[in-house]
């Protein structure tokens, strides 16, 4: 699949790579200079490769409510939550975004689980009388706008996104119909993400790179992913999974176990009674050696103990950055642990996530 912005991106000398089934930029530049761009200015993302599901009727809410772990009953029109859509066991099938608008709720989910996510959710819909799942993924596009000149560029042309308080979206009207603008993001910055029909995005992409030059650098998803590991954000597939629950992941706070039922409350309910028995944690390298996914962490004594799902050299931070799972035991910060790469164990220790976090988000 490729997204309406291909083209710009073939123009642009973007490399290209298959991701989730999409043609996608990993890169226009460097993976670090796009990386620097974002943090230290702002960086422009095609992030139409990800789902985007419309869930409308009359037991919408009661619906969300059952596969998803927040309540959504608490959402105002306008407000955004993070989520995890769970199985029968607890685990993770996905984690989201769930968006409460006007008349109908709107769901971005990651690009490699939208058709399992669609799948499972219209089989779950038919226990409820009035619901309507529509993936309208291909027929929108979606970017982003990230870093600390973010507001700045935004606002002199979409005023009102400047007084949106964090995960918050409002609806907008332009030349190539309505779009979504989100105060939302996977970089650990402030930003913007919009969504509307290929037509108004692709103007909106083309309008705001060709205005803001060089404050605003198109980046492609090889510094979306050392940006997010800074922030210490998981990653499906690295960090989640259907095997693992929300509370070892460290998702707590987008669990309400005080709703009356959800996919899997009993043994995420359990867990939380029991304690858990693997954590993720974030784990400082010394040196610059990176320790990739499947690393395997071992003890002081050199003992395996868990495994890295994360790992890169940091470039904010100037050192190298992993994120695991150890035991619940060896999880406190400080640890000492040793990281076994490629046969050779280097030290590490246990550090607080996120790695980087900015000063501040206004509003």
């Amino acid at each position: 699949m490729k997204t309406s912005l291909i083209e710009w991106h073939r123009a642009h000398q973007a490399r290209l790579v298959e991701f989730a089934g999409w043609e996608m930029p990993i890169q226009y530049t460097t993976i670090v200079e796009e990386h620097h761009a974002v943090r230290r200015q702002a960086g422009l993302f095609d992030i139409s490769h990800m789902g985007r599901l419309y869930i409308r009727g009359a037991d919408a809410e009661s619906f969300l409510n059952w596969v998803v772990t927040i309540d959504i009953s608490r959402l105002s029109p306008g407000r955004i939550r993070y989520a995890l859509a769970t199985n029968e066991q607890g685990g993770i099938r996905d984690d989201v975004l769930v968006y409460r608008l006007e008349n109908e709720f709107l769901v971005v989910v990651n690009a490699s689980n939208r058709e399992k996510i669609v799948e499972f959710w219209k089989a779950q819909s038919k226990n409820f009388s009035d619901v309507q799942i529509d993936d309208e993924t291909l027929k929108t596009s979606m970017i982003a706008v990230q870093g600390p000149k973010a507001v700045d560029i935004i606002r002199q042309d979409f005023p009102q996104a400047e007084e949106l308080k964090y995960y918050h979206s409002v609806q907008e009207s332009g030349q190539g119909g309505d779009f979504l603008i989100s105060r939302t993001g996977y970089t650990g910055e402030d930003g913007f993400e919009f969504i509307g029909s290929p037509d108004e995005i692709n103007a909106i992409w083309s309008y705001l790179y060709e205005q803001n030059q060089p404050t605003l650098q198109a980046c492609g998803l090889g510094c979306r992913d050392t940006l997010r590991l800074e922030a210490g954000m998981p990653l499906y597939g690295h960090e989640l999974s259907e095997t693992i629950d929300p509370l070892s992941a460290g998702l707590k706070f987008a669990v309400s176990l005080k709703k009356e039922s959800f996919l899997g409350k009993e043994q995420i309910a359990a867990i939380s009674e029991a304690g858990f028995e693997k954590q993720r944690v974030g784990l400082e390298l010394e040196g610059k050696r990176i320790a990739r996914e499947g690393a395997t962490v071992e003890s002081p004594d050199g003992q395996a103990i868990g495994e890295v799902t994360s790992g890169t050299f940091s470039p904010t931070l100037e050192k190298s950055i992993a994120m695991a799972y150890v035991p619940a035991q060896s999880a406190a910060v400080g640890t000492k642990l040793l990281i076994n790469i490629r046969g050779k164990t280097h030290p590490a220790i246990v550090t607080s996530l996120p790695f980087y976090q900015r000063s501040t988000v206004t509003g």
